[in-house]
């Protein structure tokens, strides 16, 4: 509260006014009363104005009430609306030396982390303005493009090694002319140049003031090393030599760095275990960027004011004082204003709608990791299918994301397509954010982990045809061997029935010869004859309906035996499709988690595939080193 002030004192002046309605007012209603014209005058006064107690009372409502409104418009403030006014249009890049002499001991731990801690300390210090990012070894490559997004150049900063570098050696120049190429192609024709470098060689100092006076940047330089230098301590543990095989050790060119920077309107610091160093680099640009500052808030006062009023809040004070003057519905009024007032979530929701937007509301929600609530909330399509995709629904992200049609929303559509297993539709979108924005590596990556993943998910498929149609194949071999093996019972079968008729017909034929010669012309031996001949016929046509008997229960049972046999080859096809299934799921889960988001593969890649297409090229001017 030590802010606390009003905007407009001078409306404290209409108390006085208030005072004076007031004290007239009371005049008036006096001077109207019935009791003034029955008693005389002399009494009157006395009487009247002996019951003013009752008279001020009932002034000192109105009075309240006229007090708060002025308060309200005296404007009370104390503290400031949170949007800026003026935003600084200046552009910076920070090139960060990679060369193999950055992991040089001459500093604890070695060069390399100890300029990733100075970046980071540059980065908080210089807040406003747009901010690029270049590393160079024996070539130079843009890491981040210029952004007001500083935390994005802080997550880049760890992945910085001399090990991701396509080439190696010290060109200094192809660093310095890309950040001319970045700082042009961003419309800014002035801009600050922060180089993070451990030495440079006395042959590039000519060149480098000459490169300076043609741009009209400021280039500002911090040593990283010591005069004495250290040996190369590579990340294998051994120690750099040269082709003699001496050990090298590098040292900090502080002189020729000093010229150089003086050359370029700039300051050179040697690095220090403080903050100092830093504050000395950044203390000229914030104090033109201050002054520019300034000068712009000037010209564009017109842009109102920028402390919170809270004048308005005191207006809600006044509303139960004027409901005293309804009287009679005073207590229904109050009980109507606490049955309609909101919940505090409720007022808690209508604060925040006061100062932030709802995008940034939900914003802060998605920092939480409360993704489904922050995707209800979103405005901005594209944050609300990335809020969508984070809670693993891809369908509505994918919805979301198709409401843009730049490289970065198909890009995004080509991911959300991925994660649903519509390979096709991925490829497409990749393709198509491709041909928006050609350098968009991270597409290109992608699609081509997706078009793999594609055909070896179709040369599984043919595998698993072939598979199953072996099996099958397999099944019906065993299929037609068990039904041979059937017939085979059968005829058997048929025979041994056969023989067993034959055997029984000869003895049933022994046996009337017999009879027939005992009884030679008896003719019961002839109707024994006819009765057993008659017999015979019913036994052979009782056995033949026998014998067809088990033809056709045999053809039964091998039926009902194929129909199990099939039962059970689509139960095998059924399980074998769903072991497919799951393995190819398996795959395609591991393919889609070999699409990387570490920094430091992408980085490298990127890196890789740019210095691919320059091989071709000529290269950049330049004395070059191997460390």
């Amino acid at each position: 509260m030590s802010d606390f002030h009003f905007l407009r004192p001078i409306w404290f002046l209409a108390i006085f006014a208030l005072i004076a309605v007031l004290y007239l007012v009371k005049k008036i209603q006096v001077s109207q009363s019935g009791w003034q014209k029955l008693l005389p005058k002399h009494l009157s006064n006395v009487l009247l104005t002996g019951n003013s107690n009752n008279k001020s009372s009932s002034m000192l409502l109105p009075f309240l009430v006229g007090l708060i409104a002025i308060i309200a418009l005296a404007g009370p403030v104390w503290k400031k609306l949170p949007q800026p006014v003026y935003q600084l249009q200046q552009g910076s890049v920070l090139i960060m030396d990679m060369s193999l002499s950055m992991y040089s001991t001459d500093i604890s731990p070695n060069r390399l982390t100890r300029a990733r801690y100075k970046a980071n300390d540059l980065l908080d210090s210089l807040n406003e303005g747009e901010m690029g990012l270049i590393a160079y070894a024996g070539d130079a490559f843009t890491i981040s493009p210029l952004t007001e997004d500083i935390n994005n150049i802080k997550l880049l900063l760890p992945s910085l090694t001399p090990d991701i570098m396509p080439e190696l050696g010290s060109n200094p120049f192809a660093a310095l002319d890309l950040a001319h190429k970045m700082l042009t192609n961003a419309g800014h024709a002035t801009g600050n140049i922060f180089w993070f470098t451990d030495g440079i060689e006395k042959e590039d100092v000519k060149e480098l003031i000459d490169w300076t006076n043609e741009h009209p940047y400021t280039l500002n330089i911090l040593g990283i090393g010591t005069a004495s230098g250290a040996p190369i301590k590579l990340p294998n543990g051994e120690l750099m030599k040269d082709h003699t095989g001496a050990i090298i050790v590098p040292k900090l060119t502080e002189s020729y760095l000093s010229g150089v920077a003086k050359r370029g309107q700039g300051v050179y610091q040697t690095i220090s275990n403080n903050s100092g160093d830093i504050e000395q680099i950044l203390a000229p640009v914030l104090n033109t960027n201050l002054q520019d500052k300034i000068k712009k808030e000037s010209e564009e006062s017109n842009f109102g004011d920028q402390w919170q009023e809270e004048g308005a809040w005191l207006v809600l004070l006044i509303l139960p004082f004027c409901l005293y003057f309804f009287r009679r519905g005073v207590i229904l009024s109050i009980a109507t204003l606490m049955f309609l007032a909101p919940t505090e979530r409720a007022m808690a929701s209508l604060w925040d709608d006061l100062w932030k937007t709802p995008d940034q509301q939900a914003q802060a929600k998605f920092n939480k990791e409360k993704y489904v609530e922050a995707a209800q909330q979103f405005e901005n399509s594209q944050w609300q299918g990335s809020a969508h995709y984070k809670a693993g629904d891809y369908e509505k992200a994918l919805a979301s994301f198709k409401q843009s049609d730049t490289a970065e929303s198909l890009y995004n559509q080509g991911n959300a397509h991925a994660k649903l297993n519509q390979l096709d539709e991925a490829i497409k979108a990749y393709e198509q954010a491709i041909a928006k924005n050609p350098d968009f590596e991270n597409a290109k990556a992608n699609k081509k982990l997706i078009e793999d993943l594609k055909n070896q998910q179709e040369q599984q498929k043919g595998e698993g045809n072939n598979n199953q149609n072996n099996e099958e194949q397999e099944k019906s071999d065993e299929q037609n061997q068990s039904s041979d093996d059937q017939n085979s019972q059968q005829n058997s079968q048929q025979g041994e029935n056969q023989d067993s008729q034959q055997n029984q017909q000869q003895e049933s034929n022994a046996e009337q010869n017999e009879s027939q010669n005992d009884s030679n012309n008896s003719e019961s031996s002839s109707e024994q004859n006819q009765d057993s001949q008659s017999s015979q016929q019913e036994n052979s046509e009782a056995q033949e309906s026998e014998n067809d008997k088990p033809e056709e229960q045999q053809s039964q049972a091998t039926n009902e035996e194929s129909s199990e046999n099939g039962d059970e080859q689509s139960t095998q096809q059924a399980q074998l499709a769903e072991q497919l299934d799951k393995e190819t799921e398996q795959k395609h889960k591991q393919l889609l988690k070999k699409v990387t988001d570490d920094p430091y593969l992408l980085l490298r890649n990127k890196m890789q595939l740019e210095y691919q297409k320059r091989r071709h090229e000529q290269s950049n001017s330049g004395v070059k080193k191997t460390w």
